[in-house]
């Protein structure tokens, strides 16, 4: 589905009204992590379950892990979630349900409408109701899912308070510059394609150093140090020696 060019502070600024709307309905005071269930569940009043999505939607899963994770039905107000994300079932994957619940309100706060008339015109063609977005990670780069994957980034770990936990743990909101003493010269290796490659795995690495080193910051919004990593580098807390390339940016 084509939707309307969104920037990133259009949805920064979107994730942040709704996190203010709940604040100021529930009389509360948000320190992280967000209490994500309850924006979705009894704020934007969504009804939220589980299920085997592959099975539920007539779907192949190819390979060992599932492809979706999360699906909204706008027509009726529910989010369904996939089982392997279960938080209950397999705590270590918290921070990826957060994000998919995360997601899939952004789904609801930035395209129902739009939804809404897709679904209305597919019905007059007698179509059986299914979701109106089914989320799946080999999909992550359409537009419409890059805008939910922004919205989640910034309503579960909205600036503000990223900025404050920040400045909490190092005493100002400097940035830190990764820099590697083990770091391969790149311009040394003349194959284009063997470059190509001796980058990649240079940059895989940076990945894994900065989430280490993101890890408790990550475990205080309850995301993954993944979504954490990229959303500091976002917003310029974090820097690389060697600028990331954009061919080879990793998704949550």
């Amino acid at each position: 589905m084509r939707v309307p060019y969104r920037s990133e502070e259009d949805i920064e600024r979107s994730a942040e009204a709704l996190l203010a709307e709940f604040t100021s309905d529930r009389g509360l005071v948000v320190q992280p992590p967000v209490p994500i269930e309850d924006v979705i569940e009894k704020h934007l009043k969504l009804c939220l379950g589980f299920d085997e999505l592959h099975e539920l939607l007539g779907v192949p899963q190819v390979g060992p892990q599932p492809d979706i994770f999360g699906a909204i039905w706008i027509e009726r107000g529910e989010i369904l979630i996939d089982q392997s994300l279960d938080p209950d079932e397999r705590p270590a994957l918290e921070g990826r349900y957060r994000f998919t619940l995360a997601h899939e309100g952004g789904h609801w706060r930035l395209h129902r409408d739009l939804l809404r008339a897709n679904r209305a015109q597919a019905s007059l063609f007698g179509h059986a109701p299914r979701p109106g977005v089914i989320c799946r990670t080999s999909q992550a780069k359409e537009p419409i899912e890059w805008q939910a994957d922004s919205f989640a980034a910034s309503l579960l770990m909205p600036r503000s308070l990223v900025y404050g936990v920040w400045h909490e743990r190092f005493g100002n909101t400097n940035p830190r510059i990764l820099k590697r003493k083990d770091r391969i010269p790149l311009n040394t290796i003349e194959d284009p394609t063997l470059r190509s490659a001796f980058a990649a795995a240079e940059q895989s690495r940076d990945d894994a150093v900065i989430e280490r080193f993101v890890r408790p910051m990550a475990a205080r919004f309850k995301v993954s140090p993944v979504a954490m990593r990229i959303r500091l580098e976002k917003l310029g807390l974090l820097r690389r020696e060697v600028p990331r390339q954009h061919d080879l940016a990793a998704l949550v």
